[in-house]
């Protein structure tokens, strides 16, 4: 992922998102007929209203009787627009709508202006222009009987509007679907990436980072980025399409307040300029201490033995609180800054384009040179309505937006750490001579904690590592395994130097056995195998069988198949640990560790894990970590060391002639040991 290097969060996010833009523009095409679909709706309305419900108040002509003729006082009538070129086309007639009558007027009216209706007479007025006609009023059935014509069509019309719902309806599930699937197979993707990237990270990245944080990374944060894919950009992508579409219809319906609405677009894209500056601090603040709960609460459940055994609830408590506390805080006040901006700030600008709209029509379009058709109106008044759905849709997600930049950042961050590349080269089995030479290595710069170490173990040998807690002993062990590299010095193996030998392919013919040996949920035959397909059920067996593990694990209800639970917590350490024997039994690597194999085993267990150490170190080169000195006696070569320097080398009886810092140990212990 270091190709991203200097890419911002969003441009990143965005191409996670162009890896699967089949989908999203598969989504973003039937989203666009889907908003076309719908947004003919106001026009058809006012096609229904202007054309045919306002319809009959047009220019008739008296005719033969023809299909759309209309039978009036023994007289047939055909709206000007039905009439067919071979229509017999007589005298003019006009029907008036005044208040809620409809006036039949026998001429053609030509002024428009105020209308009234008095004793049979029409009056329009129009400035200093009066014009009068004589008119009757068309009762019930003779109106319905002009509306006739227009029935089939109007029909027509409302069956065209509910195909139009249908197809809009059967578009937009599909985008949904597209977009939504698109954002799973995002987050999948991500997930899998950052899972990756946490296995290529160095031991060192985790000393200074809980788990729980880490945890934090691949949940909480990119489940907010899922959110971001799945509700906020489907939001944003139909809000834009549908303020395109709306501004479109508006421009065709009139263009003077569709340029008013406009403004509308300056002032969100300055709200969301000033909601980002505040909601990205609330938000970094909100996931940091999210992160901090995380690895608290993780902590505590680790540890909650000593927790209990030391009285420290209240104290947790207390901790925990105080991190809730600081959470609610900033909770709190983007909730304000959210609330501020949803509801309050679209009810301002809906008011405002509404009183634009009233003014509009009010004052400066209702004059005696423009007529504004009640169709017209009601499509204005559609669009505007359905133009402030898409603007709510975007404001609210504002924050859902911030959160997911925020996240982003934190995943990106994690995704940018220098990794180690997998590597899969197949090299031979080590013969596994073993050499430090003038080895310098500290955890911190120029904090030394192995000063010039240099020392060889050959072929098949044990060596075993002593010396006071903190000496270097498990720095020498994380460096052969390259969990570190050293400052300074070399470390070969058959004369090859290790770092010129990928962190995989090294550490493919090295086995450990730790001082807790970590299990993982599954069964005791999956932890030896660790599900490796090339370690077959016999070979799992007969590695139990060969460190003595079928005598401690037989009066198990399902043998090796039995259960494992988190870490293994439901077996004995002893139980454990020849599990772990066996694991490194079954991998056979050429170079052993065993760290502190034994140091918290009892009395009976140790001699079937003496034992299984003594099939185990058969044709490897292996290196002890042992703080019980009686189990080293038989070592080829025994290093001791004291503040990361070796002091005193050798084999056990040339240690004790020696009578120095080794000889001072082992009659420590074996004091200690009488004394028990």
């Amino acid at each position: 992922m270091k190709s991203f290097g200097t890419k911002s969060t969003g441009r990143r996010l965005v191409d996670y998102a162009l890896l699967y833009k089949k989908l999203i523009i598969a989504a973003l095409l039937m989203l666009t007929v889907s908003v076309a679909a719908d947004l003919s709706g106001p026009f058809i309305a006012k096609r229904l209203i202007d054309h045919h419900l306002l319809g009959i108040e047009s220019n008739w002509y008296e005719t033969e009787n023809s299909k759309d003729a209309v039978e009036y006082q023994g007289h047939f009538y055909k709206r000007e627009k039905y009439l067919e070129p071979d229509d017999v086309k007589m005298d003019p007639v006009s029907i008036l709508q005044i208040n809620r009558d409809f006036i039949f007027v026998e001429d053609e009216v030509t002024l428009d202006g105020d209308r009234k209706f008095e004793n049979g007479t029409v009056t329009i007025t129009s400035g200093k222009e009066t014009a009068t006609y004589s008119g009757t009023v068309l009762e019930g059935e003779e109106l319905l009987r002009f509306y006739q014509p227009e029935v089939p069509r109007m029909i027509q019309l409302l069956a065209i509007y509910f195909g139009v719902l249908i197809v809009a309806a059967f578009f937009q599930f599909g985008q949904r679907f597209f977009l939504q699937k698109s954002a799973h197979r995002i987050i999948q993707k991500m997930r899998e990436d950052v899972f990756g990237q946490i296995q290529k990270l160095p031991i060192k990245y985790f000393d200074n980072l809980p788990a729980g944080k880490v945890v934090a990374r691949i949940t909480n944060d990119t489940e907010a980025i899922r959110e971001l894919y799945v509700t906020v950009l489907a939001t944003f992508f139909t809000s834009a399409i549908y303020i395109t579409g709306i501004y479109i219809a508006l421009f065709i319906l009139n263009a003077k307040l569709a340029a008013i609405c406009l403004l509308l677009l300056p002032i969100l894209y300055v709200w969301t300029i000033i909601y980002r500056k505040y909601a990205s601090k609330y938000n970094h603040q909100i996931r940091s201490r999210n992160s901090d709960i995380n690895a608290m609460v993780n902590e505590s459940i680790q540890g909650m033995n000593v927790i209990q055994a030391f009285n420290r609830e209240k104290q947790i408590k207390d901790e925990f609180e105080k991190l809730n506390n600081e959470h609610f805080t900033y909770q709190n006040k983007l909730l304000s800054l959210n609330s501020l901006t949803s509801h309050n700030l679209v009810g301002v600008l809906r008011n405002i384009i509404f009183v634009a709209f009233i003014w509009y029509f009010g004052g400066a379009a209702l004059n005696a040179t423009t007529v504004i058709s009640l169709g017209m109106l009601y499509a204005f008044v559609d669009y505007i309505n359905r133009l402030f759905q898409p603007v709510t849709g975007v404001v609210n997600q504002l924050a859902n937006l911030e959160q997911a930049l925020v996240a982003g950042e934190r995943v990106f961050k994690l995704l940018d750490e220098d990794g180690i590349d997998v590597c899969d080269e197949i090299i031979p089995r080590y013969k596994g001579n073993v050499k430090f030479d003038h080895i310098h290595f500290g955890y911190k710069e120029n904090e030394y904690v192995l000063k010039d170490i240099t020392f060889e173990a050959k072929q098949g040998e044990t060596v075993a590592l002593v010396g006071h807690t903190g000496s270097g002993k498990s720095s020498i062990i994380n460096l052969l395994f390259r969990f570190y590299d050293s400052q300074k010095g070399t470390i070969s193996i058959d004369g090859v130097n290790i770092q010129d030998i990928s962190h995989q392919t090294l550490r493919k013919h090295m086995g450990i056995v730790l001082q807790d040996p970590y299990l993982f949920t599954g069964t005791i035959a999956s932890n030896v195998s660790l599900n490796d397909p090339s370690i077959s059920r016999e070979k799992v067996e007969k590695a139990l069988k060969d460190v003595g593990a079928d005598k401690v694990l037989m009066n198990l209800e399902k043998g090796f198949d039995e259960p494992v639970i988190e870490k293994g917590s439901t077996l004995s350490s002893g139980q454990r640990q020849l599990i772990s024997f066996a694991r490194a039994l079954a991998y056979d690597p050429a170079i052993l560790i065993l760290d502190e194999a034994t140091s918290s085993i009892d009395t009976e267990t140790e001699v079937i894990i003496q034992e299984a150490m003594d099939v185990l170190k058969k044709g490897r080169t292996t290196f002890v970590i042992a703080h019980r000195l009686s189990t080293i006696r038989n070592a080829d070569q025994i290093i001791v060391l004291d503040k990361g320097k070796i002091v005193e080398r050798g084999s056990h009886d040339e240690l004790m002639e020696l009578k120095g810092k080794y000889y001072q140990m082992y009659q420590l212990q074996q004091g200690q040991s009488m004394a028990g």
